[in-house]
């Protein structure tokens, strides 16, 4: 239920909607407050200060009607603003940094004052009273709208700026680290139940071929962004099975595919496990699966956004290099924090019993998704080559970990193999060869 709990909350803060909503109930609150407030303390003392609550009942009409109006027209403006900055964005970059605009706090922010303004002052509005109707100015509401339809102006400026910024490709790729870095911390050591030992984990893998797998269809369609781990454990202890996960988080699953596979405990009942409806559906309830990928616990998401910038900027109509060199200093600093982390193991247990044969990604998948389809769309750039090696033995000098440094390593030898295949001058190569010297000197060193 909590893993059900943080995807709604995921999918909910991305909304463009939801704190501009929140914002609005508060403004009508506000003022309803306010309103109250004025009806208790009456009028005597605003005669001692008649330059600030001294407006009749049509003067108090009349401004706020003129900031009602003005507040919305603006708010239609930041809302013209914001999309015309995610269409830039995502046609300039790729379109899978559209959410992030949607998602930016400032954004939502900007929108909600606006309109949260605008139902203040119509709130207010219709509570004033004046000529042979029962006199009722709220002249500390009035004052208060007044503050806050100035305090738009600079809502506005700062608006402005922020899009001005957030338009910047160096913003951009920062946010996308920021929230890749976030969700390294949050997921690595993270861990579904406990690590089996290393006898459990040897006896389960080779035991794989042995059990009668019976398939879990998914009932739905879309992305996995979440996998409620204890839901799993749970499930499988009750009924003495073991779980192996055919889909992992970030992957694609169509309807009728396969979710996770059910087989007997090796140490409990031979029996045949029978799946009815209710179990199909409780394992599908493990599973969130969305229309898109969200990068809160997808640490494989935050890095095909900078691939896919990088891959546009490598594209023969833009051909921008430094842009795509920048997603590689980035991209090398992401897989850094990963070489250090520590990756949970395939096998979990419970109560010391192996239950769950886990499917994610492991060091060697980050790597790939990050360099591969860069290093091809280089081709013929020496700068690029230049700077993959620089990433790659960047990150491999954030590890001790000699199987993960033998995968940078690799990946470093893949791109002098294609330097030397691509590059059309010696000087080109002698530079690539100079700077693959120099660096792997540097880790055989460490």
């Amino acid at each position: 239920m909590f893993d059900r709990i943080v995807s709604f909350w995921i999918n909910l803060r991305s909304s463009l909607w939801f704190v501009p909503g929140v914002m609005l109930a508060a403004s009508i609150i506000f003022a309803l407050g306010l309103i109250e407030l004025d009806w208790t303390i009456g009028y005597e003392w605003q005669k001692e200060f008649p330059r600030i609550f001294g407006l009749g009942a049509d003067g108090s009409r009349g401004m706020l009607t003129a900031i009602a109006g003005s507040m919305l027209t603006v708010a239609a403006l930041a809302f013209s603003l914001t999309l015309a900055a995610v269409t830039q964005a995502s046609g300039q970059f790729s379109p899978r940094i559209y959410r992030n605009f949607l998602r930016d706090r400032a954004n939502q922010f900007v929108l909600g004052y606006f309109v949260s303004v605008f139902a203040f002052c119509l709130i207010i509005l219709r509570t004033i009273r004046g000529g042979d109707e029962l006199k009722f100015v709220p002249s500390i509401s009035v004052a208060v709208g007044l503050i806050l339809a100035l305090g738009g102006v600079i809502v506005l400026i700062f608006f402005i700026h922020h899009i001005a910024v957030s338009l910047q490709i160096t913003t951009i790729i920062d946010n996308i680290v920021d929230e890749t870095k976030e969700s390294i911390e949050t997921i690595f050591p993270q861990t579904i139940g406990e690590n089996a030992d290393s006898v459990e984990q040897l006896t389960m893998m080779q035991a794989v071929d042995d059990h009668v797998w019976i398939p879990v269809e998914s009932l739905s369609s879309g992305y996995i962004q979440s996998i409620s781990s204890n839901s799993m454990l749970d499930f499988a202890q009750e009924n003495n099975v073991v779980l192996r996960m055919e889909r992992s988080i970030g992957q694609f699953v169509g309807t009728g595919s396969a979710l996770v596979s059910v087989a007997a405990d090796m140490e409990g009942s031979q029996a045949k496990f029978e799946l009815d409806e209710s179990a199909i559906e409780r394992l599908n309830d493990c599973f969130g699966i969305h229309r898109h990928r969200t990068v809160e616990q997808d640490v494989g998401f935050g890095i095909r956004q900078i691939v896919d910038i990088a891959l546009k900027a490598l594209s023969p109509g833009v051909n921008d290099t430094t842009t795509a060199i920048t997603c590689i200093d980035f991209l090398g600093e992401i897989i850094g924090e990963l070489a250090r982390r520590q990756f949970p193991l395939k096998v979990r247990s419970r109560d010391n019993t192996a239950r769950i044969i886990a499917a994610a990604p492991d060091f060697r998948n980050f790597v790939e998704t990050a360099f591969d389809q860069i290093r091809i769309a280089g081709k013929g750039n020496h700068a690029i080559f230049v700077r993959l090696i620089e990433s790659l033995s960047f990150a491999a000098g954030r590890t001790n970990d000699e199987t993960r440094r033998q995968t940078l390593r690799n990946q470093i030898d893949l791109v002098e193999e294609y330097a030397e295949q691509t590059l059309d001058t010696d000087y080109e190569k002698e530079q690539v060869r100079a700077r693959l010297d120099e660096k792997r000197k540097q880790l055989e060193g460490k």
